[in-house]
């Protein structure tokens, strides 16, 4: 079976996480989005609103489950049984980044990491940017699934 994690903080889950997502889902059997909890990192939403906002999103989803955890991502494949680490790429400066990430969960795990583009249409999309748009309240809609529209 081929059981994918696709990690991040999700706050808020955007266009960009959703895209990746969809497009993964012919390349494994299930798909675990896991909400890592970061006790040094300062929120905009709870961590039960953004586990709501995902689980909303994919509802329809059999193949997509999504939880929360603490400490290393291969940790959790291993506790999980998942084989592979999802990723989405949008710039140069993220594969730089997660290239490293990936090099050594591999040496520390074997856990290969599987690397998508993000579409052209969402790939200037970030958590970060639309928590700056909705503290100053921008039209955020439009960079975000339906679940997180509803909310604020």
């Amino acid at each position: 079976m081929r059981k994918a994690i696709f990690p991040g903080s999700f706050d808020p889950i955007t266009l960009g996480h959703q895209d990746i997502i969809n497009r993964a889902l012919p390349l494994f059997d299930e798909i675990v989005i896991a909400i890592g909890v970061n006790a040094d990192k300062k929120y905009m939403f709870s961590l039960e609103e953004r586990k709501r906002f995902i689980e909303k999103t994919f509802q329809n989803e059999p193949k997509i489950s999504v939880i929360t955890y603490e400490g290393l991502t291969i940790d959790l494949c291993h506790k999980i049984n998942a084989n592979f680490i999802l990723r989405g790429l949008r710039n140069p400066a993220d594969f730089e980044f997660e290239k490293a990430i990936a090099h050594t969960n591999r040496r520390l795990s074997k856990i290969e990491t599987v690397f998508l583009l993000t579409a052209a249409k969402t790939s200037y999309i970030s958590s970060s940017i639309v928590r700056d748009v909705i503290r100053n309240h921008g039209e955020y809609k439009l960079l975000v699934p339906e679940a997180v529209r509803v909310n604020k």
